[in-house]
């Protein structure tokens, strides 16, 4: 069963920051690209480096362990479009930014 979960708030995190959070046994990458917040698994495909601590470009992770990429927003990586990581669905409700999981 899907629920929500508090994941930070609105200014937790400026434009191009991301934030790790914890979901049970995983983690969850969130972003906030240009005020719009995105939310991603944290470990990549490739190795499972934390995708939460990459570098942000525009609205592209780059995993800091070896550059493989994905569109935060998608889940998808522009480069390979077959490979991508889970997208959760996230809402802000007054300052609360909160992520779906289940």
């Amino acid at each position: 069963m899907s629920k929500w979960i508090h994941a930070a708030k609105t200014g937790d995190l400026k434009p191009g920051e991301a934030k790790i959070i914890a979901a049970g046994d995983r983690e969850i990458a969130l972003f906030n690209v240009n005020g719009q917040f995105h939310a991603i698994d944290n470990l990549c495909p490739h190795r499972g480096g934390p995708l939460g601590d990459g570098v942000l470009e525009g609205n592209v992770v780059i995993c800091p362990w070896h550059g493989w990429r994905f569109d935060v927003t998608s889940g998808k990586s522009p480069v390979m479009p077959v490979v991508s990581v889970e997208k959760f669905e996230v809402a802000v409700e007054g300052d609360d930014v909160k992520v779906k999981v289940n």
